[in-house]
């Protein structure tokens, strides 16, 4: 007997240094993918009953059982969900007649808690709600009303003079203008404070926001992308459940606070943040703008536990100075995306050990990795059960052609484990493309067909990435920022990162020029010093000799005072490279990677003509 027990405990204890030493995140995976199985079982009941539960619907709940806890804190005031569950209502009040169940609203508002109250209010009314950028003007404002079909447009007061030069034109295309103020700020704009204080906040009739499908249209978000006019979005109540329930598989609870800077047009603070602050019953702490210098102060002012975070957020509370009670908060977890390695180590070295939690994933696309392990650098994970459920895979890309690699049978080609890759989403029933509002052509243009056998569909997320041999995913490059040099792929992204650690450079931007007479594009690096450094050219070239291949090598370095970003934090590059290198069209300091003098010298107009003529070998 004895001996048996003995072999038992040998053979569990061998089993568990297998497991260690073979499959060391196996429990954390096998956790997480019951969270993510759960979650998806409840979506798929919802989805085969006759009354689907939206996230609306969710927020109706919490209101009734927890309707005197805070939802929102807003500058400071707390706002319960029984007072926002009541507000919204008179704005459903106010709309009842006006519009009807399929209409499509628009709304033009800064972060404030009246952003959702409108928003629940028109679901509620079941109209679907487009959010319009903020930051957007003129031409590209009406092309987002052409785009999503809105009649009716809600604008916050902050923002009625962005609609100065196009408001003739939307009364002219018959769309009728709602300011909140409490008085008609002009002749043809409605005031809706007044109308909504008049207004019962007994709730409308549950019958109006009755949803029989889950793959109906409840928002469009519009992406904002670098160049060209904006996209809608279509976003399903599918889609939203499904960000909705990003908080609670990481782990999150009802007890959490989560801090959320992002703008709420985007996703990532609606759908992620909000709707994710609902599934719990958790409190949402909103902020009407991110602020580097004011973020930990309302950290430890709220006992915020979660913060949101987007493309260079962190990068940002890094730059702040110094200061003795950085690691002084609650903050356990950060949920988010575009989190660099360098920017990553030095946050977690900073501030503390505090989870980041990488999600991976676009505002229309059909694909979500989570790095619920927490590797520095990985944007998400896989194993052969998220396989099973997912259906993805990476191929071969032409940086030239600038289009995926096709074999002699016009087939797409897999890469190595390692290798970089052109990032697809196959489009089926489990994983639906829902595209864009207002152009076919902008959807078809995300589809890629006949992948890997004829008649296959995959959502083409224009991303490069690698999964390395442990199943951790990495984002290389976008599909357009990788050019080629001297015959060899630059990432800008690894680019970036090297310039990063340089010690006088705070911030710096990576991209490609033409050089006339050379194939391809030379690097260039647009570079924010540190204020309290200047820039030294013989340390960078030292830094770039030893880090860098020779191709990767910046051969250009423009100073900035400030780099362009879009609204979400992400690097804006399309002036930078249009403006290329010629020092008498640009008024910003340039420098040119000079062998002969082992450093980054000033590139002066005759140093440029000895490139442009080919005097000078690049």
């Amino acid at each position: 007997m004895l001996s048996w027990i003995a072999a038992l405990l040998s053979w569990i204890l061998s089993a568990h240094l297998a497991q260690r030493l073979c499959f060391p995140h196996f429990w954390k995976d096998a956790l997480f993918l019951m969270r993510v199985i759960r979650y998806g079982a409840r979506l798929e009941i919802y989805r085969r009953s006759s009354r689907v539960v939206t996230v609306v619907d969710r927020f109706v709940q919490q209101a009734q059982r927890i309707p005197d806890k805070a939802f929102l804190i807003y500058e400071g005031v707390a706002y319960t969900y029984g007072e926002l569950e009541q507000r919204s209502n008179r704005v459903a009040r106010v709309f009842r007649d006006a519009v009807k169940e399929g209409d499509t609203v628009a709304l033009l508002m800064s972060n404030e808690p009246d952003f959702l109250s409108v928003w629940f209010g028109f679901c509620k009314l079941g109209c679907a709600v487009a959010f319009l950028n903020t930051n957007i003007r003129s031409r590209s404002l009406l092309h987002c009303f052409s785009c999503c079909g809105a009649e009716l447009l809600v604008v916050g007061a902050d923002l009625l003079e962005t609609l100065e030069d196009i408001l003739p034109s939307l009364q002219e295309d018959g769309i009728t203008v709602w300011c909140m103020t409490r008085e008609s700020p002009r002749p043809g704009v409605h005031s809706l404070l007044d109308q909504m204080e008049e207004a019962s906040q007994e709730p409308v009739a549950a019958e109006r926001r009755s949803v029989r499908c889950l793959r109906s249209p409840t928002l469009y978000i519009f992406t904002s992308g670098t160049t060209g006019l904006p996209k809608a979005a279509v976003i399903t109540h599918l889609q939203a459940l499904k960000a909705a329930g990003g908080f609670w598989v990481y782990g999150a609870t009802g007890s959490d606070v989560i801090y959320t800077p992002l703008p709420l047009y985007h996703s990532a603070a609606s759908l992620v943040g909000i709707g994710g602050t609902i599934e719990l019953g958790a409190t949402c702490v909103l902020k009407k703008k991110f602020s580097a210098s004011q973020f930990w102060h309302d950290c430890r002012k709220h006992n915020v536990t979660i913060f949101q975070y987007i493309g260079e957020l962190c990068r940002y509370l890094c730059n702040q100075p110094t200061a003795e009670n950085e690691k002084d908060h609650r903050v356990l977890m950060g949920v988010g995306n575009g989190l660099r390695q360098d920017v990553w180590r030095e946050f977690l070295r900073r501030f503390g050990d505090i989870r980041m939690c990488e999600i991976y994933g676009s505002t229309e696309g059909n694909l979500c990795f989570m790095n619920h392990i927490g590797k520095i650098g990985a944007v998400g994970r896989s194993n052969f059960f998220y396989k099973l459920i997912f259906k993805y895979d990476l191929v071969k890309y032409d940086l030239v052609r600038e289009e995926p690699v096709r074999d002699h049978s016009g087939f797409c080609q897999h890469v190595q484990k390692g290798e970089t890759g052109l990032l697809l989403s196959k489009i089926c029933s489990q994983s639906p493309f829902f595209g864009y509002a207002g152009s076919k052509q902008l959807t078809e243009r995300k589809i890629l067909r006949d992948v890997f056998v004829t008649g296959d569909a995959y959502f083409n997320t224009g991303d490069l990435m690698a999964e390395d041999e442990d199943d951790f995913i990495c984002f290389r490059d976008r599909v357009g920022d990788t050019f080629r040099w001297k015959g060899e792929n630059v990432a800008t992204t690894e680019v970036t990162e090297i310039l990063g650690l340089v010690d006088f450079i705070q911030e710096a931007s990576v991209y490609g020029v033409q050089v006339p007479g050379n194939e391809g594009r030379a690097g260039m690096a647009a570079v924010i010093v540190r204020p309290e450094c200047t820039f030294d050219g013989k340390k960078l070239f030292s830094h770039v000799l030893r880090e860098l291949p020779s191709y990767a090598r910046p051969l250009f370095i423009r100073l900035q005072e400030s780099l362009e970003m879009t609204s979400t934090f992400k690097q804006q590059k399309f002036a930078l490279v249009e403006s290329g290198f010629d020092p008498c069209s640009i008024s910003q300091p340039l420098f040119f990677l000079d062998c002969s003098e082992k450093s980054y010298v000033p590139l002066t107009s005759s140093v440029y003509d000895s490139i442009v003529s080919g005097q000078r070998k690049v």
